[in-house]
């Protein structure tokens, strides 16, 4: 009668090296944990990074792409998107949202619409369809729950160009073109007004609801459009 042989059961999982979600792309932003609650009391600042094949997304058409995607989760009810900032390879939003979920849904609403736009906007500036993954990872979150953590958010967001050296070729020029802080009332200096033309293309971005976006990040003064943001 032959020997039995021992039962080996395969096992995937668990903590063991190299057990897990593998992470998109060379560069993984944010390891993939189960995210903390929310409070609708609470903005999130929120930063987005996209792949390599995207390219840089300081460009009008990205820009458009971006701005058509904000348009699109303009009406949700329990998400809002209270301003946006494009870098060169990432997206920086301050958004409100009811709870956890409503952020994870409207975020995800909001990456796809702006996927699907991006993937387009390559496509006719290539002539080659472009297609497939837009954004590298999962998004990273701050979540703010102080009035200087507000003010600091705001701040880091809106001049964030100069952080990256963005403003040396527009020497002089007070606000960022790829940012949303040309309709924001917080600036220690007042910026000249825009004036609307057929080729203004302001993203209409959402009122914030929450004490600490209306009121509460004043309590550490204005702040100046020539402030340059620090690492974080």
């Amino acid at each position: 009668m032959g020997k039995q042989l021992p039962l080996v059961m395969r096992a995937w999982g668990g903590k063991r090296a190299g057990a897990g979600r593998p992470p998109r792309g060379p560069r993984s932003s944010q390891p993939h944990k189960a995210r903390p609650g929310l409070s609708r009391h609470h903005p999130v600042h929120v930063t987005l990074r996209v792949g390599e094949r995207v390219g840089r997304l300081r460009r009008l058409d990205m820009w458009r792409a971006l701005r058509r995607a904000v348009i699109c989760v303009l009406e949700r009810e329990r998400f809002r998107v209270v301003h946006l900032s494009i870098q060169g390879n990432h997206v920086h939003l301050i958004c409100e949202a009811e709870d956890e979920r409503a952020l994870a849904s409207g975020l995800q609403a909001f990456q796809i619409s702006a996927a699907k736009r991006i993937n387009a906007a390559l496509t006719r500036r290539t002539g080659r369809r472009a297609r497939g993954q837009v954004f590298a990872d999962r998004y990273h979150r701050e979540t703010l729950t102080t009035p200087r953590q507000c003010r600091n958010a705001l701040a880091y967001v809106l001049n964030n160009w100069r952080k990256h050296r963005e403003d040396g070729a527009r020497t002089g020029a007070p606000l960022d073109r790829f940012a949303t802080g040309w309709h924001w009332d917080g600036w220690s200096e007042a910026p000249p007004p825009v004036r609307l033309t057929p080729e203004t293309e302001l993203v209409p971005v959402a009122y914030p609801t929450c004490w600490l976006l209306t009121t509460g990040w004043r309590r550490h003064g204005l702040v100046s459009p020539w402030e340059r943001p620090g690492p974080r």
